[in-house]
């Protein structure tokens, strides 16, 4: 990687620190069960959740800023830009939302950690080029942020880079490694011709007119991408809390798909990005390229990820050896099926098709939306 210099004044610039304090109404629970379930004990335990500052995993500050922690009688310290899968297996972190490979890499180290839910099928995640490159392979030897061995380790990265026909390895450019968010901030400071992200921050390249999307990533290609994932002890000894935690998740995606405005307006306070960036990217979650965020596992499509980066030819995934004895070390939907959540598909079709159906445009979303939140 080359030094990191150029952008040493830009780190002084905290984009996402975690959740913040707003608040909206609560959303009704789909049921009091789990919640009744907790113990005085229970109610006092501070759970201690993480994210990562990508849209993938905004239902971490939709669940308290909507109410839905407070209403399932949960205490949740939210923490933004944390290394949850370390902090996870430190036992500094109860759950947490998290890249799959993250789970999977952590429990083959011995940690005792396993998806308990679904939480992003994949998608959304963009290569984002700076206005003044007019060819995607004006890119090679140019300032970019990629991310550290992407042509080993990273799927979406390479079949962005092999439909643009750009090469894959890093070293083919001038590659800085840098936080998320300030890689927006290098792209509009004239720092950055090009960089790897996950929205809001392909989304606000081209709100704020300083760069465009050159390739997207999609679910069908690539596979599975997030999810959320818990401490095996957490889970053993505070089974109520991690059925009322898996509620929430769920909760707080039903609450994305049915109030976007709202949601939007949390997502935007925590990210702090403008509410049209964040409308612009719930479009894009829940509609534009489909129901991406969902809390049912679905093991043919983790598979599916793994074999088709195996199948690409990247170098991290050779090793392993694709199968339901290998998924089920490291993916536990037992608690997941306890906790009272909806039926992702009946969901989906009886709440969501209905008024926003996938192939919707942007303004006739947007004026419905509009219209349910203003009520």
């Amino acid at each position: 990687m080359v030094s990191l210099s150029l952008v040493m004044v830009l780190l002084t610039v905290s984009l996402v620190s975690g959740c913040s304090s707003s608040t909206t109404t609560p959303v009704s629970t789909p049921s009091s069960t789990i919640a009744a379930a907790l113990n005085q004990d229970d109610k006092n335990y501070v759970v201690q959740l993480g994210y990562y500052n990508c849209d993938h995993m905004t239902a971490a500050c939709i669940s308290k800023d909507s109410g839905i922690f407070s209403e399932l009688g949960l205490n949740v310290n939210v923490t933004g830009n944390g290394q949850v899968p370390q902090a996870v297996a430190a036992g500094k972190m109860d759950a947490g939302y998290v890249g799959i490979e993250g789970v999977m890499k952590a429990q083959q180290k011995g940690t005792a950690i396993f998806v308990a839910a679904n939480n992003h099928t994949g998608g959304s995640y963009y290569l984002v080029v700076s206005n003044s490159i007019k060819d995607s392979k004006e890119l090679v030897g140019k300032r970019v942020s990629l991310e550290a061995d992407c042509d080993k380790n990273n799927p979406d990265w390479c079949v962005m880079a092999d439909k643009l026909a750009i090469p894959r390895d890093p070293t083919q450019y001038q590659d800085y490694n840098m936080d998320i968010a300030n890689k927006f901030l290098a792209l509009q400071n004239g720092q950055l011709d090009g960089y790897l992200t996950c929205d809001p921050w392909g989304s606000m390249a081209e709100f704020k007119n300083v760069g465009y999307i050159a390739a997207a990533s999609h679910p069908e290609i690539t596979g599975d991408c997030c999810v959320y994932a818990m401490r095996q002890s957490f889970a053993t000894e505070h089974p109520a809390l991690a059925k009322a935690m898996l509620l929430a998740h769920s909760m707080a995606i039903e609450y994305i798909y049915l109030h976007p405005q709202k949601a939007a307006e949390i997502f935007a306070a925590n990210y702090n990005v403008p509410v049209e960036v964040a409308l612009l990217t719930i479009y894009k979650k829940t509609v534009a390229e489909g129901r991406t965020l969902t809390w049912e596992i679905d093991r043919n499509q983790i598979k599916g990820h793994f074999q088709n980066a195996k199948d690409m030819g990247l170098q991290d995934y050779q090793e392993y050896i694709i199968n339901d004895p290998w998924i089920d070390q490291w993916v536990n939907d037992s608690w997941l099926q306890k906790s009272g959540t909806d039926d992702f598909a009946t969901f989906i079709r009886n709440k969501v098709d209905p008024v926003f159906p996938q192939g919707m445009s942007y303004q006739d979303w947007l004026a419905k939306v509009q219209e349910i939140d203003a009520k």
